[in-house]
């Protein structure tokens, strides 16, 4: 058996190899096998009743937790298995805190152990309080405009027009005692900034990967930046194609308005704001990208981000505010939401993307029709299966195979041809689980 997220083998004991029990401790857990080689064969350990004795205690010691050390013995030697239970408080080793992450250990630093700290007490980073602010730094006309939305929802009754702001942020669970959470700031504070760096949104128009032509701040707390972001976006970014039913104008945009606010609001609900970085939105040509220094909860994927899912918001006490205002859903449907907004308007299907940098959506324009690609020197059978992606979100080598009706070395070759034009984007999936999907 090979080393895995849970599984790790050491040839012989070291001290150091605390670092590994404590970052197991505060994961998942998992064991440790002592006398046992990368490859999983059993080398044997010549002391090993004396580190039965011995691993348990500097476990105890240093670590302060306890582990079942076990001996086994075989014809090729003995080895020791240590069994890590997870802990629900934060271990540290020597004032160090480790974890463990896929097969790797790493040691916390800077906003990750800020964040680890808070999980292990139970709270998220939006629900810790502020000292030196109070209720009437908030601005009166935020707390208007939230009545307002929410009442109309039907997600706030009617009573709430009566609540003083102190009683309505009470009621949302956005007080700590007599404290504001961070959640309350970043909602209802006139400057969020001073507070929280990097609270704000960076709007730019790029004609090429490099080259921007002009940009926009949005700033203010996190109802305004909303408001502020889609209307600077659809009256100086995104286009709209006028027509006229009888008298009445009608403008047609490039993008739904409710799907490009969808992203949004979900970047600013998961957004990381410890990291002290802006949501960024790119607009090109034929895409706007939107970017957030957030992340997917541990162990999730983007397949699994885009079926049935819980909602699980990184803030949760923004979300919840959002929820009452009726901005957004409750039940984790705001990625299919955007997916279906998109279909309808005949735009290919959002493409998102998880990585160590942040989390991306990208929206993209209609450009790929028959006529387009066509002039992008695409075959009948490339043209047929990117039109399909469009569709469909995706497309495997059989799928292709079956689709054009060709051999599996003729769909390698027109595939590796798309991905090369950056028209199609292979998967990070090895072998019968790969596909291709529309490039970002």
């Amino acid at each position: 058996m090979s080393e895995t997220q849970n599984i790790e083998y050491k040839s012989t004991w070291r001290d150091e190899y605390l670092k590994w029990i404590c970052g197991f401790a505060n994961a998942n857990g998992g064991t440790i096998y002592i006398g046992i080689d990368d490859h999983g064969n059993v080398v044997g350990v010549s002391d090993a009743k004396k580190l039965l004795e011995d691993i348990p205690n500097k476990v105890r010691d240093i670590l302060g937790i306890i582990v079942d050390v076990d001996l086994h013995e075989t014809e090729n030697g003995s080895y020791i298995k240590i069994n890590i239970d997870p802990y629900p408080n934060g271990v540290n080793y020597k004032g160090q805190y480790h974890y463990r992450s896929g097969s790797t250990k790493q040691e916390l630093k800077g906003a990750a152990l800020d964040k680890f700290l808070l999980q292990k007490t139970g709270k998220r980073w939006d629900s810790v309080p502020v000292p030196n602010v109070s209720v009437e730094d908030l601005k009166s006309e935020t707390f208007d405009f939230f009545r307002k939305r929410g009442v109309k929802s039907g997600r706030l009754d009617e009573g709430s027009f009566e609540d003083s702001n102190l009683q309505l942020l009470e009621n949302l669970q956005l007080m700590e005692g007599k404290y504001l959470k961070r959640a309350a700031v970043l909602l209802f504070h006139p400057v969020p900034e001073k507070f929280f760096t990097g609270a704000f949104i960076k709007i730019g128009y790029f004609e090429n990967e490099v080259d921007l032509i002009y940009q926009d701040e949005v700033h203010g707390n996190l109802f305004e930046q909303i408001e502020k972001a889609i209307d600077i976006l659809f009256t100086k970014y995104i286009k709209a194609i006028i027509s006229y039913e009888g008298i009445h104008r009608i403008e047609t945009y490039e993008y739904p308005k409710d799907a490009i606010r969808e992203g949004l609001l979900n970047s600013i609900s998961h957004k990381n704001y410890a990291g002290a970085t802006p949501i960024q939105i790119s607009v090109y040509k034929d895409k706007i990208m939107i970017w957030n220094f957030g992340e997917l909860p541990e162990d999730w994927t983007i397949e699994r981000l885009l079926a049935k899912h819980p909602s699980i918001p990184y803030n949760p006490d923004i979300a919840n505010a959002f929820f009452r205002s009726g901005y957004v859903e409750a039940w984790g449907r705001g990625f299919t939401k955007m997916i279906e907004l998109c279909q309808e308007a005949g735009l290919p299907v959002p493409v998102y993307e998880n990585s160590m940098s942040g989390f991306w959506a990208v929206f993209r324009k209609d450009i790929y029709h028959k006529e387009y690609l066509q002039e992008l020197g695409l075959n009948d059978r490339q043209v047929k299966a990117v039109l399909y992606v469009k569709e469909k979100g995706r497309i495997s080598n059989k799928e292709y195979q079956e689709l054009v009706n060709v051999a599996r070395r003729t769909a390698t070759r027109d595939l590796t041809e798309l991905t090369e034009k950056r028209i199609l984007k292979s998967s990070d999936m090895k072998g019968s689980g790969s596909y291709y999907i529309i490039a970002p």
